[in-house]
């Protein structure tokens, strides 16, 4: 089996008001400079999840990736990744998990093991001396979750983990022993006018 590099990135930031509406003009930017950043990676393709703020961000990575496939995939997409049980856990955790309705409790955290066993692996398709890199483009949950699983951590740790508009995160799979962090929540290649977006306001620096 191939080693698995899985290029993680939150879509860029989105136009108010909507919930699916398009990506603003700083979020065109970050993704566009997103781009900019991968231009020569050699990446096996980028995936995206169905909305549309990470469909454009996808695009316009793709931009600086000629010949590189993009997918469209449910498995990038936002929903909640684990029916976490809120007792014990701080309020605002609390009131963001009641929000969810009893389809989506069911179908989020089988999207997300479904995401888990397709780029949380080594790569089955590659030999053992062979990087398949892959991006896949999606939302803060599925990123926060993808942290956690690496680091095998208690599973109500995905709450508060917060990333930042077009943050690339970086992790690798391998036959042999657990994932590794490469990179997490790394903007460098953006601005600073364009840095903490997607974070809460206390977050920002």
């Amino acid at each position: 089996m191939g080693v698995r590099l899985l290029y993680l990135a939150r879509h860029g930031e989105q136009d108010g008001g909507s919930a699916d509406g398009a990506l603003s003009a700083r979020g065109r930017r970050q993704a566009t400079l997103l781009g900019e950043r991968l231009r020569g990676v050699p990446l096996r393709a980028v995936h995206h999840g169905p909305l549309r703020r990470a469909g454009e961000t996808a695009a316009l990575v793709a931009g600086s990736l000629p010949g590189v496939p993009v997918y469209a995939t449910e498995l990038a997409g936002d929903h909640l990744p684990h029916d976490t049980d809120p007792t014990g856990l701080p309020g605002a955790y609390a009131e963001l998990l009641a929000g969810f309705a009893a389809r989506e409790r069911i179908d989020g955290p089988r999207r997300t093991a479904e995401a888990v066993a397709r780029f949380a692996v080594a790569s089955a398709e590659a030999p053992a001396d062979v990087v398949v890199r892959e991006l896949v483009i999606t939302h803060n949950f599925l990123i926060a979750w993808l942290i956690r699983h690496a680091l095998e951590a208690p599973v109500h740790r995905w709450l508060g983990l917060n990333l930042q508009h077009c943050a690339l995160t970086v992790i690798r799979y391998a036959a042999a022993g657990p994932p590794n962090l490469i990179t997490v929540n790394d903007v460098a290649h953006l601005p600073a006018d364009l840095r903490g977006t997607g974070l809460p306001p206390e977050y920002r620096v």
